[in-house]
């Protein structure tokens, strides 16, 4: 039987530490810590149990923790009405695994938890322990290299969330308090130990092991991902250019095995690739989470893009304004006709078509600006009758399968890092960027007059390019910024994005207006029933706001402007990391222990 990412992860039920009262004894078929590790199949088991923690998908059920369109639409991309969502602005009573975790899962952040560091530590422990005399070399190296891939994709979110962080080598005996209680290690050590696990994981872990599991491929993918982010923050935190030329390096090294192999490519269109209902066959996918309804494992995110689900938080006009033209420019350079030009079904045929596959052409009133996102459903779903009520498209019976990590997500973390380190060539830029552009269209796209995107050529990105670049970024990076933007929409970058880059002010309303507001409407033309006296405004091009007052209707066009919207609150440096609860420091002190809060806080 294929060994489908399926379903909640064999919870383990298994339990990892002994009991002596009779009263506590496990059940007879339930394996403990004493009685497992006989074998590969035990070890495969205990593996598998990690898939549904770092492997999410589209989560399952009505869980969206960490999913697209409703779980990490938190950046500059995204609007909502009212107030916009504010960061941590004090210390909170905890942000251990079952508290404080609201705006972390929305911002892709992590709790301060070490039970999956644990976990993987169990697995490293037993195998070292247990298990030498009972696999072959082989499966040793592998089985090994697995562990160590979860133990840093683990310690890579702690990372990116708390910056300092305990370093555990082994498992922690619960009498240890020395260990149990240690102070945090510093984000250099951390990051070298997962640097040290990722090499090991490159050298040991199976090329194949089966349909759809973890493999070296797959590895490498989030490989590539974890050291382009820490190779930049080492960059623009820190302006350490040894250790993030040292990351983003491996970072090359990690993308280079998955493009040089040829196993993958760019080959489907948007719509049939996170609208599909078998990815098996799919190039594109490195490993992604099948669903099924037999099975009973389903999920809830396509009925968000279902035209008729409501989005409270939807891309801005700061969103459509970085989307490429398609003769391959930005639109105040582009010769396109209508290129400045942002009503939803002009953005359509003169914009790059990702736009198109990502988002609706009509205004919708569903959404908090007025642009529908439907990223996450197949073509059908938007053509089907009114009184159809697909099971496919509503509720909680979603079973698309979702891409978990991809090949245009590969191709944008090489030619960053290789950006980063001052080595492109055309033929980089073609083999990247010039691919994801010639992703194919589907019929539909070709029928509405939509048309891929001029390939770029390196010669042509100068100072000049783009006249709203950020004078700081060089023109070829802010280049390949937009272009993974647009690609990765809705995914779980955008947030780790600008963290990275030291770009977080691009989240204050106040300095980037575009990000409280929506397309150009003409409600003559559009929505013309919408009209609510008093709360429907539009901003013209002067950056006057009219209010529609039940008279006006011949006036409401212009930049739609969210019902109600307010700024969100001002934050700082110290927003780029987390705090750590005072629940969290008041347990080390009560065993004399102290637990450093990150800086800042």
């Amino acid at each position: 039987m294929k060994k489908y990412i399926i379903l909640s992860a064999l919870a383990l039920g298994m339990s990892l530490a002994s009991c002596n009262d009779i009263l506590d004894r496990p059940q007879l078929n339930t394996p403990t810590d004493e009685s497992f590790w006989n074998s590969e199949s035990d070890v495969r088991l205990y593996a598998n149990s990690f898939y549904t923690t770092y492997f999410v998908g589209y989560s399952s059920g009505w869980t969206s923790t960490y999913t697209p369109v409703r779980g990490m639409t938190f950046a500059d991309d995204f609007t909502t009405t009212g107030q916009q969502t504010n960061f941590i602005s004090t210390i909170p009573s905890s942000l251990s695994s079952t508290t404080g975790t609201s705006n972390l899962s929305q911002t892709c952040g992590q709790t301060w938890d070490f039970s999956n560091v644990r976990k993987a530590n169990v697995m490293l422990d037993r195998l070292e322990s247990r298990m030498q005399n009972v696999l072959s070399t082989e499966q040793y190296n592998h089985w090994k290299a697995v562990g160590e891939f979860f133990k840093a994709f683990e310690y890579t979110l702690l990372v990116t969330s708390f910056g300092d962080v305990p370093y555990f080598e082994h498992e922690v005996s619960s009498s240890d308090t020395e260990e149990l209680y240690k102070d945090r290690d510093s984000r250099d050590l951390v990051m070298g130990k997962v640097y040290d696990l990722c090499k090991d994981v490159m050298a040991n872990m199976r090329e194949n092991d089966g349909s759809n599991v973890l493999n070296r491929y797959v590895a490498a993918g989030f490989i590539s991902r974890w050291m382009l982010f820490e190779g930049t923050w080492q960059k623009y935190h820190f302006g350490n250019t040894t250790l993030a030329n040292k990351y983003l390096e491996f970072a090359v090294e990690a993308a280079d095995y998955v493009i040089n192999s040829g196993n993958y490519a760019i080959q489907t269109a948007m719509p049939e690739l996170f609208g599909s209902y078998d990815l098996s066959t799919n190039k594109e996918c490195l490993i992604y989470r099948k669903y099924s309804d037999a099975q009973a494992v389903r999920h809830c995110i396509a009925s968000y893009c279902n035209g008729k689900e409501s989005q409270p938080a939807v891309v801005n006009l700061a969103f459509l304004k970085s989307i490429i033209c398609n003769d391959g420019k930005p639109y105040k350079t582009s010769s396109v006709e209508g290129a400045d030009n942002f009503k939803l079904s002009n953005l359509a045929v003169t914009r790059d078509p990702r736009f198109e596959s990502c988002f609706s052409d009509q205004a919708n009133i569903n959404s908090a600006t007025r642009v529908y996102g439907r990223k996450f459903i197949d073509r059908y779903a938007w053509t089907r009758p009114a009184g159809d009520t697909n099971p496919l498209y509503e509720s909680v019976t979603n079973v698309n399968d979702a891409p978990v990590m991809r090949y245009g997500e590969v191709l944008l973390n090489w030619i960053e890092a290789k950006a980063e380190l001052g080595n492109v060539s055309q033929a980089d830029i073609d083999k990247s960027i010039n691919a994801l552009r010639a992703r194919p269209l589907d019929a539909t796209a070709v029928e509405k007059g939509v048309k891929q995107t001029a390939p770029m050529v390196l010669a042509d990105i100068n100072a000049g390019f783009d006249p709203d670049r950020d004078a700081d970024v060089e023109p070829l990076i802010w280049e390949i910024r937009r272009e993974r933007r647009l690609e990765l929409v809705y995914e779980y970058s955008r947030l780790v994005d600008i963290r990275r880059w030291k770009k977080l002010d691009y989240m204050d309303n106040n300095k980037n207006p575009d990000t409280m507001l929506g397309p150009w409407i003409d409600f003559n033309e559009e929505l013309t029933t919408s009209l609510t006296e008093g709360s429907t405004q539009v901003q013209k091009l002067d950056g006057t706001v009219v209010t529609y007052d039940g008279k006006n209707a011949a006036d409401m066009v212009g930049f739609y402007v969210p019902l109600k919207i307010v700024a969100r609150s001002a934050f700082s440096d110290r927003s780029y990391l987390y705090p750590v609860g005072t629940a969290q420091i008041s347990q080390y002190q009560e065993v004399g222990k102290t637990l450093s809060q990150t800086t800042g806080w």
